[in-house]
C-alpha cells in the first residue's frame, strides 16, 4: 500500500479536496442539519453550527495521517462544498476500503456522487493500491445502490439486522464491490 492521504482531485464539475474550517456553514447548510439527506445514515442532523465546526476541525487535524482519505465535494459551479466522500474502513493486509458518501438533497439526482466516486476509485486503485473497494448502504436507499451500479461496483451481499435507525427499527445493508482487475479505464 502506498498511503498518499487525501490529495485534491479534480473532474468535469467537481474538486475532490480537503476539508477547511471555512467550509463549515457550507456542510452544516447543503447536508448536515438536514434530517431528509440523512435518513439513512447514523449520525445526525447536527444540533447547531458549532457541532457541524467541531467535525470538520477533528477531520483537519486527522489529515496529518497518510492513511486517511477524506474530501469535500466542491462543485465548481456552485462555488461551495455540497458533500463528502471518503474511506470508512481500511485493510492493509487485505488491500481493501470501504468508502462512504453523502450530499446535499437539492444536488440529488444529478450524477455528482457516480463523478466523484469515480474519481475516488481510480485515486485509491492506481494511486493508493488498494485490490477491493466496497460500499453499503440500508436497504431502503436504493438511488445510494444505483450510484454503486453505476460505477461498476457489483452485488456482493446483504447482511440482515445490522444496526437500528433512528426511528428504532433495524435495518439491513446491502454490500457492492469493485475489484481493481475489473477496473475499466473511464474518463472522468
Amino acid at each position: 500500500m502506498n498511503h498518499i492521504g487525501t490529495n485534491s482531485i479534480e473532474t468535469m464539475r467537481l474538486i475532490l479536496r480537503r476539508f477547511r474550517p471555512e467550509d463549515t456553514f457550507d456542510m452544516y447548510s447543503n447536508w448536515a442539519s438536514d434530517i431528509e439527506t440523512l435518513r439513512y445514515l447514523p449520525w445526525g442532523p447536527h444540533s447547531d453550527v458549532n457541532v457541524t465546526h467541531r467535525r470538520i476541525l477533528s477531520w483537519v487535524a486527522n489529515y496529518e495521517q497518510a492513511n486517511v482519505y477524506n474530501w469535500a465535494i466542491y462543485l465548481k459551479t456552485q462555488k461551495q462544498v455540497i458533500g463528502s466522500i471518503s474511506v470508512e474502513m481500511s485493510n492493509d493486509k487485505e488491500e481493501s476500503c470501504e468508502v462512504g458518501y453523502c450530499i446535499g438533497k437539492s444536488f440529488w439526482g444529478r450524477e455528482i456522487v457516480v463523478e466523484a466516486l469515480r474519481a475516488i476509485m481510480h485515486y485509491l486503485f492506481y494511486e493508493v493500491g488498494y485490490k477491493k473497494i466496497f460500499a453499503r448502504y440500508d436497504v431502503l436507499n436504493t438511488a445510494s445502490g444505483r450510484v454503486m451500479q453505476k460505477v461498476g461496483m457489483h452485488y456482493d451481499r446483504t447482511m440482515k439486522d445490522v444496526g437500528r435507525r433512528r426511528d428504532g427499527s433495524l435495518y439491513d445493508v446491502v454490500i457492492y464491490v469493485k475489484y481493481k482487475d475489473d477496473l475499466e479505464e473511464e474518463p472522468f
